[in-house]
């Protein structure tokens, strides 16, 4: 089985970037099922009804979030009433929405988790590593494998959190900070890493957003309007590898695909 997970998308320009590349790479890469992170892809911040059904049709099979999943106020109308659209599952009891799933893949079950770090986001959260434990000891039996997205900016907590479940999870892979790291790599119990799977959304950018309004924030300490970059964008993912008979991580590949310039 291969799983492809998904940076963040960016707005318009990395939307139709997923849509064009992921349809391609199930087929070029042989890729049974695609989770990706989508709570930048309505002009930076939040999702739509019709930007989660974008996705979907681009290849999307699970639409992972985060922090900004309820900064466009009309992902209320399907956070709840669709079960493979998930935001972080240590927002508080009674937050709506799901925070993982269990999603079929041919003749094998899948278990997702979505979850938030702590450390320098805002609103700090439950604590992701009790939760954790928690919901692989109930969904383990279940499902045959377990993908977490752990949106989160430290790096030390990414990285904890991995040993912490190593074994217990088939990949944990990081979201948030939208540039993709080079540590991809297999745990000493099994379970596949990734620091940050990286973005999808335009390469000649701030984290997908215009160079120029961020530089004037910095220099001036003033809020500024930000603006989804536009040109040649980037494609970064996670394909993870996994051999059928006992559902043990075989491989990684890091994924970064360069669009052409359009200058």
């Amino acid at each position: 089985m291969r799983i492809l997970m998904v940076g963040d998308v960016v707005g318009k320009p990395g939307r139709y970037f997923f849509m064009e590349q992921t349809l391609e790479l199930k087929q070029s890469k042989k890729i049974d099922a695609v989770i990706v992170n989508g709570e930048n892809a309505a002009h930076g911040k939040g999702l739509t009804p019709q930007i989660f059904e974008d996705l979907l049709r681009g290849g999307a099979d699970i639409v992972t979030s985060g922090n900004h999943i309820w900064d466009n106020p009309k992902v209320m109308e399907i956070i709840d009433a669709e079960p493979f659209l998930l935001r972080p599952a240590n927002y508080p009891e009674g937050t709506p929405g799901n925070g993982f799933c269990i999603f079929p893949v041919g003749k094998k079950k899948i278990g997702v988790i979505n979850l938030s770090g702590r450390t320098f986001m805002n609103p700090p959260l439950d604590d992701p590593f009790r939760l954790a434990e928690k919901i692989v000891a109930t969904i383990r039996r279940q499902c045959d494998m377990i993908f977490v997205d752990f949106h989160a900016e430290a790096t030390s907590e990414k990285l904890a959190l991995a040993y912490h479940l190593d074994g217990q999870i088939t990949a944990l892979v990081g979201t948030h900070t939208h540039v993709q790291t080079a540590d991809e790599k297999i745990l000493p119990n099994g379970t596949a890493y990734i620091t940050d799977l990286g973005m999808v959304g335009a390469e000649n950018s701030i984290l997908g957003i215009e160079v120029e309004p961020v530089i004037k924030k910095f220099l001036t300490g003033r809020p500024s309007k930000f603006e989804v970059a536009t040109g040649a964008c980037l494609y970064c993912a996670l394909l993870i590898k996994i051999n059928d008979a006992n559902n043990k991580v075989v491989g990684v590949e890091r994924i970064c695909i360069k669009e052409r310039s359009k200058n």
